[in-house]
C-alpha cells in the first residue's frame, strides 16, 4: 500500500488578482533562515550584522539571476535560442541549482571586492547556511507536485497529479532530506571548529554533489534531454561531477596549506 500524496493548493493566498504561491514562500523562508543563522555566526567570525545582510542580498540576486540563466542554458537552450525573451519570464518557472550556484559564486566575488575579505572567508562563512534554502526549495517542489521520481513499489511511493497513475519516488523529499537537512547538519557541525580556509566550502561542494548524483538515479531525467551518456547519466549528474571533484580538491588543498 502506497502513501497518498497530500495534494496542496500551490497558491497559499489569493488577494484579488494577486496570488502568493507556496513555492515563493519557501524561497522566502530559506532566505529568512539563512539570515537568522548568519546573525548567529556573525559574532564568532567577526562579521557585522550589516555585512551579513549585504552578503545575503548579493547572494539572493545571484540565486535568482544565475538560477534562471542556468536553467535557460542547461535545460532549455533550444527554446531560448529561438525566443531569447523567454529567459525573462520568471513567472513561468524554471530554475537551475547549478546555475544559481554559479550566480552566487559571482556574487561572492563582487562582495569580496567591496569588503576586502578573501573569497574563501566569504564562502566558508555562508556555506553552512545554504542547505536551509535547498531544504525549503525542495519542499516547494513537493507542494507543486513537480520533479517527482521514477515509478516505484516502495511503501512510501506516491501518485503525483502530474505523474500519471503509477506511484513514484518522492524524490523532492529525498533532496530536501539529504541536500537540505543532512548536509546542513554535516556543515554546521564541521564548521563548529576552526577549519583551514576553503575546507568548509569544499565540503559543501563535495556533499551536495554526492547527494545530488545519488538521487538522480531515482529522479526522472529532464524530458528535453533524457539520459545523456552511458544510457544512465543525467544532466544533473554531469553538472554535479565537477562539484565533487572541486570539493575534494579544495578540502585536500586547504588541509595541506593549513591557512586559517
Amino acid at each position: 500500500m502506497n502513501m497518498v500524496y497530500p495534494a496542496i493548493d500551490p497558491v497559499a493566498l489569493s488577494l484579488g488578482p494577486v496570488q502568493i504561491h507556496w513555492y515563493g514562500l519557501m524561497y522566502l523562508l530559506g532566505f529568512v533562515g539563512a539570515w537568522w543563522l548568519g546573525r548567529v555566526r556573525a559574532e564568532r567570525y567577526g562579521w557585522t550584522v550589516t555585512e551579513v545582510e549585504d552578503l545575503l542580498f548579493y547572494g539572493a540576486i545571484g540565486v535568482i539571476v544565475g538560477g534562471r540563466l542556468g536553467y535557460a542554458l542547461f535545460y532549455d537552450l533550444p527554446n531560448n535560442l529561438d525566443n531569447p525573451l523567454n529567459v525573462l519570464k520568471v513567472w513561468q518557472g524554471g530554475m537551475s541549482f547549478h546555475g544559481g550556484l554559479l550566480g552566487v559564486l559571482m556574487a561572492f566575488w563582487l562582495f569580496a571586492r567591496k569588503t576586502g575579505k578573501s573569497y574563501f572567508t566569504i564562502s566558508d562563512f555562508i556555506a553552512p547556511m545554504v542547505p536551509i534554502g535547498l531544504l525549503t526549495g525542495r519542499i516547494g517542489n513537493f507542494i507543486n507536485g513537480e520533479l517527482w521520481g521514477k515509478v516505484s513499489d516502495v511503501p512510501w511511493a506516491m501518485v503525483f497529479p502530474t505523474g500519471g497513475p503509477l506511484p513514484r519516488h518522492p524524490s523532492q523529499l529525498y533532496e530536501a532530506g539529504l541536500e537540505g537537512l543532512v548536509l546542513f547538519i554535516i556543515l554546521w557541525l564541521y564548521s563548529a571548529k576552526a577549519r583551514p580556509l576553503g575546507a568548509v566550502s569544499g565540503l559543501f561542494l563535495l556533499g551536495y554533489g554526492v547527494f545530488r548524483f545519488m538521487i538522480e538515479f531515482v529522479r526522472i531525467p529532464d524530458h528535453q534531454y533524457g539520459y545523456l551518456a552511458l544510457d544512465w547519466l543525467t544532466m544533473g549528474q554531469i553538472l554535479s561531477l565537477p562539484m565533487v571533484l572541486l570539493g575534494a580538491f579544495f578540502i585536500v588543498r586547504a588541509h595541506r596549506r593549513e591557512q586559517y
